[in-house]
């Protein structure tokens, strides 16, 4: 092989990988929660991200069952397959937050405890707000229970402290640069972990 075969092969494009699949987990319930505000800055920044394909899951639509029970009613059974269905088919998550009492919302320790391997060897970023925290103490609480859940936590947030100052009426960030730019470091480290250990599950399915 000459020279110029060998360094126009080592230099081929490689085939474009698909999408990397992320669940947006919207974490609150609670009545005139703040969520969506947060959660529609994020997704704005993933519509139009080539490299993402979102689903979002907000708590407050689930509808899970708040006790754990082996046996189910049909209904009930259904809807807690269907979101597992929803959780299997993601590479990678992210938990939009909010910090109540120090903690994290109790309808998204819900949603955790009722799954288990669909969680497993895959990132999660999160994205929290609140007050003087920011939502920092719900993420760090977070990293411990995906810890347990055999997750994948990013080490790099979106947090915005005082949050409800921080948009206007239309949900827009009133000094976008330093969030712009702290989405788009998670954004760039989910999608590194996220094909990662897509690739890694291919080869070898993940046994934790």
């Amino acid at each position: 092989m000459d020279l110029n075969t060998a360094e126009s092969t080592a230099t081929a494009p490689t085939e474009t990988a698909a999408p990397l699949k992320v669940a947006v987990i919207l974490a609150s319930n609670r009545e005139g929660r703040f969520a969506p505000v947060v959660a529609n800055w994020f997704l704005a920044h993933t519509d139009r991200h080539p490299e993402i394909e979102t689903d979002v899951l907000d708590v407050a639509d689930l509808d899970l069952p708040v006790s754990l029970k082996y046996r189910l009613d049909p209904p009930a059974r259904e809807q807690v397959a269907a979101i597992g269905a929803r959780l299997a088919e993601a590479d990678a998550f992210v938990v939009v937050t909010p910090e109540y009492n120090h903690s994290y919302p109790a309808a998204l320790k819900n949603l955790l405890d009722w799954y288990r391997t669909e969680w497993q060897a895959k990132p999660v970023a999160f994205v929290s707000y609140g007050g003087v925290a920011g939502g920092l103490r719900a993420v760090e609480h977070l990293r411990q229970v995906f810890a347990e859940l055999h997750g994948v936590s990013i080490r790099d947030t979106v947090s915005f402290h005082n949050a409800g100052a921080q948009f206007d009426d239309e949900g827009r960030h009133r000094d976008p640069a330093g969030p712009d730019a702290a989405v788009k470091t998670l954004l760039d480290q989910l999608i590194w972990w996220g094909r990662a250990l897509r690739d890694a599950r291919r080869v070898r399915p993940y046994g934790g």
